[in-house]
């Protein structure tokens, strides 16, 4: 008779650990999961209460998101009973929790809580590696036995491969739903960026854009001003991804909001650089150009904060006598008026520069990423490439100059892109007739 009653009372436990990897094999929510196995580990084991702690590899600690009967708890995997478990990867039988130096009695101090018997039994994944470690107190009539761990292997094994799944599906889920954020905020960024530069009386104009990741800190933007005056704005914050380029467009806003009412260009530039001062990390900062285009005096009146160089091809120079000499493809190279904006609160002095533009010259405004993309060996891009590639193109249009820069620059370096790449390039057309 006792032993029929024993047989039946493996069946049964057997049929409910059996349920259990149903259950367990039904939903891959990770939360739903934690509970099922906290449950089911005091159902089967006619235990009081549970917790199962997860491990966090990065950290090196054990913290429950489930305890039966506790808050939530961080403790180091290699502390107590359940570190002890963690540790060798087996079961770990108590019978009295007292006697047992590893047994932390903070817990039932600060719950009221007695322990009496524990059974700490580690979780990995069908690799073997440790996913948690489910730890069940108190069985409620005697200590736990053989049988309690050997159902409790199985219940371990059977909860930590479910519980690897779940790990798996949730970290997709969480990297697919960084990914559709990522991409909303890059489609976002793309549309603040002109997708082409506008056509304006006596000049050829072209831009390019290109973040090293999903989105970038580089900017550039054109508002005409009224028909004859056409803002230009560049700039490049300091660092790449998600948080410059939420720096960019709020840069970018600014610039337009200001220019569209404030005439001085020193001006703008000194209140864009108070205000973004007063919200920039402080180890962030923004080399920003502000110019504005002039038609009809074909005149670039312009404000450089940490923005250079500047390149500046002269097709055809003149000497004092206002005669064409022999300094055909001079190129200046234009440093910038002031420090980046978001360093310190007054720029100080910040004239804007005016240069005259003649049939031909050009005027090159190109990001750091383009001279500082180095090859394997170190070498960088650097300016006077640049400048090579400028002389070698200016009799084609400002479009093909700026897609022989983009060339030469990709065929230079071997290495992959490691910063935004942002360009302008004016180029002054002939005179109508």
């Amino acid at each position: 008779m006792t032993k029929r009653k024993k047989t039946d009372y493996q069946d049964n436990r057997t049929q409910a650990l059996l349920e259990m990897s149903r259950a367990l094999g039904s939903t891959c929510q990770l939360d739903d999961l934690l509970n099922m196995v906290v449950r089911y580990s005091m159902e089967l084991l006619n235990a009081e209460r549970a917790t199962l702690f997860l491990y966090d590899k990065e950290h090196h600690e054990l913290y429950s998101r489930i305890a039966e009967g506790a808050k939530g708890l961080r403790i180091p995997a290699d502390a107590g009973l359940a570190g002890a478990a963690a540790v060798t990867l087996k079961v770990i039988n108590v019978p009295d929790a007292y006697a047992d130096e590893r047994f932390n009695r903070k817990v039932d101090e600060q719950t009221g809580y007695h322990t009496r018997s524990i059974l700490s039994c580690p979780l990995t994944d069908y690799e073997g590696q440790l996913v948690g470690v489910l730890q069940v107190l108190n069985k409620r009539k005697d200590t736990f036995n053989e049988d309690d761990i050997s159902l409790a292997e199985a219940l371990s094994a059977q909860a930590g491969v479910a519980l690897q799944r779940a790990h798996l599906l949730e970290e997709y889920l969480e990297k697919k739903r960084l990914e559709d954020s990522l991409r909303i905020a890059q489609e976002i960024q793309e549309k603040l960026l002109p997708r082409q530069a506008p056509h304006w009386e006596g000049f050829d104009i072209a831009c390019w854009n290109r973040p090293c990741d999903a989105t970038g800190g580089d900017y550039c933007d054109f508002l005409p001003l009224d028909h004859e005056r056409l803002l230009i704005t560049l700039g490049d914050v300091s660092g790449h991804g998600i948080g410059p380029a939420l720096i960019s467009c709020a840069t970018r806003a600014m610039l337009r909001a200001l220019s569209s009412v404030e005439k001085n260009i020193e001006q703008v530039m000194q209140r864009v650089n108070h205000l973004i001062k007063a919200d920039l990390p402080d180890n962030r900062f923004v080399t920003a150009f502000t110019g504005i285009l002039h038609s009809k005096k074909a005149q670039l009146h312009y404000c450089s904060a940490g923005q250079g160089p500047l390149l500046w091809l002269h097709a055809q120079s003149k000497n004092q006598n206002n005669k064409d000499d022999n300094q055909k493809n001079k190129v200046d190279i234009l440093g910038a008026g002031a420090i980046p904006i978001g360093i310190i609160d007054d720029l100080g002095d910040l004239p804007p520069q005016v240069i005259t533009l003649r049939e031909g010259d050009i005027f090159a405004l190109l990001t750091d990423g383009f001279y500082e993309w180095s090859r394997e060996d170190g070498e960088l891009f650097g300016v006077q490439r640049a400048i090579d590639v400028i002389r070698q193109n200016q009799q084609r249009t400002a479009g093909q100059i700026l897609e022989a820069i983009k060339t030469a620059v990709e065929k230079f370096a071997d290495s992959k892109q490691k910063d935004d790449l942002t360009a302008i390039i004016i180029k002054k057309s002939p005179a109508q007739t």
